[in-house]
């Protein structure tokens, strides 16, 4: 993960495709963008239908910010010689939200172990190195519900300090859902839990 505690490394889209040889055998790399577990089956089933000659698709992913979840595959290969070098990328980069497959298309020569590690390993690097990486911001939201005749000093807060709204709703009692930089968290729920009209949860 990123060394600042409220940030971290992802990409929004996939990465192109990119092709690997080693004595004759093909690796295609890819990255991709991904929220949840359910995600990755789907893209592998995908990417073995469109490279239906493949031998393998041998991939790895890493999935949140605080509680890191991952798992590595090898599809068929060795073991630990094509998942694990994968993942190692995807660590190396501090890239989370994301899945990174290699598709191996058997050229005829086999690697052994240690050619298909440093294979895998290249095409994983070489697929992240395409990706558009973005540093997003690690955010915690918070309810915040007051009424309508103290918008005017609730406001006053937000825009001092910066805060976006990600929701609202405006009647008697004003409902706002607000959204909050991590490092800035406990200081922002102090400020609108010492404004006595205001209620404020997480």
């Amino acid at each position: 993960m990123s060394t600042e505690k409220d940030t971290y490394l992802t990409i929004d889209k996939p990465s192109p495709e990119i092709l690997f040889k080693e004595k004759k055998s093909k690796f295609i790399g890819y990255v991709f963008p991904i929220t949840s577990e359910d995600d990755v089956k789907p893209i592998i089933e995908d990417l073995k239908k469109q490279h239906h000659t493949a031998n393998h698709a041998s991939y790895a992913w890493q999935l949140g910010t605080d509680t890191i979840r991952y798992r590595a595959n090898d599809d068929g290969e060795p073991n630990n010689s094509a998942g694990q070098p994968i993942y190692g990328q995807i660590q190396a980069y501090n890239l989370t939200n994301v899945l990174v497959v290699v598709v191996r298309i058997f050229g005829g020569t086999k690697l052994g172990v240690g050619g298909l590690i440093s294979a895998y390993k290249t095409a994983a690097q070489l697929a992240i190195e395409s990706a558009d990486i973005k540093k997003k911001i690690i955010t915690k939201l918070y309810t915040i519900t007051f009424a309508y005749k103290d918008m005017n000093s609730v406001m006053r807060v937000i825009k001092q300090k910066k805060l976006d709204i990600i929701s609202q709703k405006l009647e008697s009692n004003c409902v706002y859902i607000i959204s909050v930089r991590k490092t800035k968290a406990n200081e922002i729920f102090e400020i609108f839990n010492t404004m006595q009209y205001v209620v404020i949860k997480d």
